[in-house]
């Protein structure tokens, strides 16, 4: 230690004495420690320090050195730090006062502290760090921490150590104040790759002794900086995913490696496609690199995507890739049908392979799922044909016929061959239009309509309906009457026929005993052309009204003549007395007759039968009974309502004619029909005989070469002549029968008067007398005409069957059916005899008296007879048998050649008869009175 002692005395003025003294220690002296001898140094006794109460002042100052009075020396109180005392002041002193009392004095000591090498430099931190990028450049300067070193001078810092320096190296720069700055520089670049953390050592020196140093540790990360870019782990992904894949489905993934870290090695992928519509189909996670499904697929639409996918870092580097994405086909489209070109009208006329609609087929599916087969639906007359890839014809496979089908829903289904199969369909409507190739049909093969006689001329019969299988205008039907004729009258003037309707009308009115039916044509003609048309024949039959009431054939009722039937007053009970003939031209009920005695001169003698009209005695005939008879015979048809006819019947009861005169001769008689009453005899007698001739003539002539013809003639003097109305036909029997008859028939009596009488004549027992003859013939009846036309209503049924019968079953005029008779005047008519039965009646009668006029009692003079048969008689049975001559009660019966005969002439007659003439013969001669009384002596002899 070395040690300064200065000494300053210093004499005041005022008396007290000041010294000054200075010293000089080193710091960090322990505590007790000698500074220096102050009394010795400021010449002062030791006794003077004691007596004068010596002490140190410092003033505010910490008391570092104490005066040791007894010693008179200083000595460290508490140890100096130089540097806390100080600091980095230089010099550094210790400044005080020594004061003495008794008298005051007072000394200045300085005592200057030195500094010793006891702090080492330090750094404020042990260590510092830096983050350097990888990418300084080299030259770059960072500061770093200077150290701290509490000494001064030599003992302070004086220089700094970096250790490694490979990178880095240290620059000190001094500064005004005489401090340094410590730079490190960047000497080399750095790597992170290769060493992303550098530790280096920094050391400070100072310049004392011993030398002392310290040290920071600095602390280098070296940050990475984006010098490398993210890099693909392949150029090209692919992947494939099913066009019905859900949202969200993962594609594949692609990845990058980034050789940087932190930040700049942070990767973030994405799409980069602008152009096409990926970015809305896909999407790629940034983080993961998962390429996703985010739309809806179709593969007909697109089969394969490329996806541009970029990594890049955060520093901005950026690689890129492709991600091919094929879609995967799935069978999620149906066929499509697209029809090209179709018909919906073809002609029914159409020939087979004709092309109806060309179908185009579509499926965008591919592979099996879009391979399609195409079907159209069963029994129908069309066929799908393949013409090329995906392509259809519909052509017929038959004729068409657009009566049995108007019109086709043909179904056309194609379906794909994937698994499940798909398939759709489209129904194409297609008309068949008409063609006229069918002719109008009529409901019913013929018909048969029922009109009531005395219709209203307009009135609807019948409705013929045709039809037509085509259409519209094919199928509009016009009736038309086809040219006929009816009796040789067109079948026009009877009806006519609705061209549209078909309703047929009564042009005029029938009637029943003028024609029975009739047939004609109806034709159909649709509208087509050309037209086609179909007949039906229609036949009309006319139903019977009652509209005429009976007429009497026998006895003939004349104005002036008397006609009386004899009965001898010998006759026996059932003596047949004549027979009352009525005939009834309408037909079935109509015509049934029913025969009643109204009046009689005597009831209780004689009755007459109800069906037979045979007037017969019902008691013995007396000598009392009168020998003038009245009777009135009524006679009544079945019909509704019921028509009637009477005639008045006179009977003569005696049994010779001056009996019968005596009753009959009060007549007065003119002179001129006497005078010529036998010319016209004579000439009738004539002309009767030619006639019966010719008869036999014409008889052996048709048996001879079988004529088949329908005039049969047969002559004979008959005792009683039936008179038919002219046109007089059967009705609703074994077919038409039309007749004409004229029968005259004039005779006398023995008498010498020579009266003509037309009338009936049979035997001795008929007396026919006429006082007002003027001897000319007079016609007993004219010919009627039946052809009248009374309106009545129509009624459109079938004819009332309740009245016929089977042939076998078929009575004749009296009752009889082939068994036994019916009793007289019993039970009503099994059924109305018709006029075929009524006519063969009595031309059997005629027959059978020609042959038994021999017969005759002399009372028959003269026969004269005109008549003129038109009929057909088929099946009828032979009523000769049921004939009565008069005055006798036995039946005739014809000769087997007359029965042969007969039968061949109804042989012949059932074939078809011409036509009837409607004009009636001319009245024969009459017979004289002379011819009559020759013919009746040849009988008496």
């Amino acid at each position: 230690m070395r040690r300064q002692v200065l000494l300053f005395i210093t004499i005041l003025s005022i008396g007290s004495v000041f010294g000054q003294v200075s010293y000089s220690i080193p710091e960090e002296m322990a505590k007790g420690s000698l500074v220096g001898n102050i009394a010795q140094d400021l010449g002062l006794d030791v006794k003077r320090l004691k007596l004068g109460n010596a002490h140190v002042y410092s003033g505010d100052s910490r008391e570092y050195i104490e005066l040791n009075s007894e010693r008179g020396v200083l000595l460290i109180k508490e140890r100096i730090d130089r540097e806390a005392l100080c600091g980095d002041t230089t010099p550094c002193a210790v400044h005080f006062q020594i004061v003495l009392e008794n008298p005051m004095e007072f000394y200045s000591v300085t005592v200057e502290i030195t500094d010793i090498n006891d702090n080492a430099p330090t750094f404020e931190k042990n260590e510092i760090k830096f983050i350097i990028s990888e990418s300084a450049v080299v030259g770059a300067k960072f500061d770093l921490e200077r150290a701290m070193d509490l000494d001064v001078g030599t003992n302070s810092l004086q220089s700094y150590l970096l250790k490694p320096s490979d990178n880095f190296l240290l620059k000190l720069h001094s500064q005004a104040d005489g401090t340094k700055n410590v730079e490190m520089v960047l000497q080399k670049p750095l790597d992170r790759e290769k060493d992303e953390l550098i530790s280096l050592v920094l050391t400070a020196v100072d310049g004392g002794e011993p030398q002392m140093s310290g040290t920071m540790q600095i602390l280098i990360t070296v940050l990475d900086a984006n010098d490398n870019a993210p890099v693909f782990t392949q150029a090209i992904y692919k992947g494939t995913v099913a066009e019905n894949a859900a949202k969200g489905t993962i594609v594949t993934t692609v990845s990058a490696s980034d050789a940087d870290r932190g930040l700049n090695g942070k990767i973030n992928y994405s799409i980069t496609n602008t152009l096409d519509d990926v970015r809305h189909t896909f999407e790629v996670n940034e983080d993961s690199g998962e390429v996703r499904l985010i739309g809806r697929l179709d593969y007909e639409k697109k089969r394969h995507f490329q996806i541009n996918v970029r990594a890049r870092d955060n520093g901005g580097l950026s690689d890129s890739c492709k991600v091919i994405v094929d879609v995967v086909d799935i069978n999620d489209n149906e066929p499509t049908i697209k029809i090209m070109s179709k018909s919906t009208v073809i002609s029914e006329s159409a020939n087979p392979n004709t092309v109806v609609t060309m179908i185009n087929i579509q499926d965008p599916d591919s592979g099996e799922n879009g391979k399609v087969q195409c079907l159209i639906n069963d029994n129908i007359p069309f066929l799908l044909k393949s013409t090329s890839n995906n392509f259809y014809s519909l052509v017929t496979d038959s004729d068409l016929d657009r009566e049995r089908a108007s019109g086709y829903n043909i179904t056309v289904t194609c379906s794909d061959e994937g698994v499940p199969s798909l398939s759709s369909s489209v129904t194409l409507t297609l008309q068949i239009s008409d063609v006229n190739d069918n002719a109008p049909v009529f409901e019913r093969s013929s018909y048969e309509a029922y009109i009531v006689e005395n219709n209203t001329p307009g009135l609807s019969i019948f409705t013929v309906k045709a039809t037509d299988a085509d259409w519209n205008q094919n199928a509009r039907v016009s009736y038309i009457l086809e040219e006929s004729s009816v009796n040789g009258v067109p079948v026009s003037s009877y009806v006519s026929v609705s061209a549209d309707s078909g309703v047929i009308h009564a042009v005029r009115s029938f009637d029943y005993e003028q024609i029975k039916d009739f047939h004609f044509r109806v034709k159909a003609q649709d509208g087509g052309s050309p037209p086609l048309s179909s007949n039906v024949t229609v036949k009309i039959l006319i139903q019977d009204q009652n509209d005429n009431p009976p007429q009497v054939l026998y006895p003939v009722q004349t104005g002036g003549s008397v006609v009386a039937e004899m009965v001898p007053r010998s006759a026996d009970v059932g003596y047949l007395v004549t027979k009352v003939v009525a005939v009834d031209v309408d037909s079935g009920q109509n015509a049934w007759l029913s025969y009643k005695l109204q009046k009689a001169t005597d009831r209780a003698l004689f009755e007459v039968g109800l069906q037979n009209g045979e007037i017969r005695t019902i008691r013995q005939v007396s000598d009392k009974d009168a020998v003038k008879q009245r009777l009135t015979v009524i006679v009544e048809d079945n019909g509704q309502p019921s028509r009637s006819a009477t005639v008045i019947v006179n009977v003569a009861v005696a049994d010779s004619f001056p009996e019968v005169l005596s009753e009959f001769t009060d007549f007065p008689h003119d002179k001129e029909y006497n005078d010529n009453l036998t010319f016209y005899l004579v000439l009738a007698l004539a002309v009767v005989s030619f006639l019966f001739i010719t008869c036999l003539v014409v008889i052996i002539s048709v048996k001879i070469y079988r004529w088949r013809q329908s005039r049969i003639l047969y002559h004979s003097n008959l005792p009683v002549i039936p008179y038919y109305p002219p046109r007089y036909s059967d009705t609703l029997g074994t077919g038409t029968l039309q007749h004409v008859y004229n029968y005259e028939v004039c005779r006398t009596t023995d008498s010498r008067k020579s009266d003509c009488k037309f009338g009936r004549a049979g035997s001795q027992n008929v007396l026919i007398m006429d006082p007002s003859s003027t001897g000319t013939m007079q016609r007993i009846q004219s010919e009627k005409s039946i052809l009248d036309e009374p309106d009545s209503p129509l009624e459109q049924k079938p004819p009332n069957n309740d009245w016929r019968f089977t042939q076998g079953q078929r009575p004749g005029p009296s009752g009889a059916t082939g068994g036994p008779e019916v009793a007289m005047g019993t039970g009503p008519w099994p059924q109305p005899p018709t006029e075929a039965e009524q006519l063969q009646a009595l031309m059997a009668a005629a027959n059978e008296v020609s042959e038994a006029t021999a017969t005759l009692g002399p009372g028959t003079m003269g026969l004269s007879t005109r008549y003129s048969p038109q009929f057909t008689l088929q099946h009828v049975p032979d009523y000769r048998q049921n004939v009565y001559i008069p005055g006798s009660t036995a039946t005739l019966t014809s000769n087997p050649q007359q029965q042969q005969a007969t039968a061949q002439q109804a042989t012949q007659q059932a074939l078809p008869p011409p036509q009837a003439s409607a004009q009636p013969e001319p009245p024969k001669a009459a017979q004289t009175p002379a011819s009559k009384k020759k013919s009746t002596k040849k009988e008496k002899k």
